[in-house]
């Protein structure tokens, strides 16, 4: 049972913290009216950009390690606890769909388990324990790379799930939106995207949320493009799972060679409707056995395999 000396020390620790600190000039928020609100929100969640921008360096040097671990058989894992854990999942279940990656090459992990991507598991965010389990039970390695995610900095699941990783010698990241946070410290990679008070005090789902969520899309989609799985700004290697993603595949490899309709079917049929593969060959003019060996040869890099072809 918690004491009250441990609800002081907690509240201590919270009004240090810019995300958590209060804004006397929105003390009458509720009394204004909703379009007043609206426009208020909406100028807050414009400064968060900015916030971002100034920490691309640090993005940069993280994605660019991540890239690295991955081109060995390397995971990438996020780790975090409610928001930050549900967007951590959210972008992990995105990348097989968008960029044909294994389901078990990038994972969400959230404090409490798949339960608490919609209900709040009590108490799950301050174990470190709980994430030591969970990276325990997906068997992590030193290959692998672990994104803990915390707009506090200081929820113990995040900092467990990199301190844990750190010590198997795995790439460890910390995301967070307040400077000077234990978890960019126990990171090395520390991401501190600082976004300050929010409209709602504490709120972090809001403009906290909203960075976290800009960088996760860059840390994936910039990873991503680093291990070939586009091709200039297409999306070569997008999984046909639905009528609409059939349609883009096609509009796909049209955009990339310029074929015909016929062609484009053609090219499809005989590549069992891999974009990346179906644009080799188009290009390349080679069959589909050959473009498979040669973007094998060329780890999937579609431009290093049209190289290769046109030196054949």
């Amino acid at each position: 049972m918690t004491s009250t000396a441990d609800y002081a020390h907690l509240r201590a620790q919270l009004d240090t913290l810019t995300t958590e600190a209060f804004r006397p000039d929105l003390a009458d928020i509720d009394r204004r009216s909703t379009l007043d609100i609206a426009r208020t929100m909406n100028d807050e969640d414009a400064t968060v950009p900015a916030a971002v921008a100034r920490r691309l360096p640090e993005i940069a040097a993280a994605i660019d390690a991540i890239a690295a671990r991955m081109a060995r058989g390397g995971r990438l894992v996020y780790a975090g606890a409610g928001t930050a854990g549900r967007l951590g999942v959210l972008d992990a279940s995105e990348c097989p769909p968008t960029f044909n990656t294994d389901p078990s090459q990038v994972l969400g992990l959230i404090a409490g388990g798949p339960s608490a991507m919609v209900t709040a598991v009590e108490g799950a965010e301050d174990s470190t324990k709980f994430a030591v389990e969970d990276l325990t039970g997906i068997g992590l390695t030193d290959l692998d790379t672990v994104v803990g995610i915390s707009a506090s900095g200081r929820t113990p699941y995040a900092i467990g799930a990199v301190e844990y990783a750190r010590e198997l010698g795995a790439l460890t990241i910390g995301l967070s939106c307040n400077a000077d946070s234990a978890l960019a410290a126990a990171a090395e990679h520390g991401i501190e995207i600082v976004v300050g008070p929010e409209l709602l005090t504490g709120s972090t789902r809001l403009k906290a949320g909203t960075a976290q969520k800009l960088v996760l899309n860059m840390l994936s989609t910039l990873t991503m493009i680093r291990l070939g799985k586009t091709y200039g700004n297409l999306m070569v290697d997008v999984r046909a799972s639905n009528e609409k993603l059939r349609a883009r595949s096609r509009r796909i490899v049209a955009l990339a060679t310029g074929a015909t309709d016929t062609e484009i079917e053609t090219a499809l049929s005989i590549t069992g409707g891999e974009v990346k593969n179906a644009i080799l060959t188009l290009l390349g003019n080679v069959d589909g056995p050959t473009a498979a060996r040669l973007l094998d040869a060329a780890n999937g890099h579609l431009r290093e395999a049209l190289q290769a072809a046109e030196n054949r």
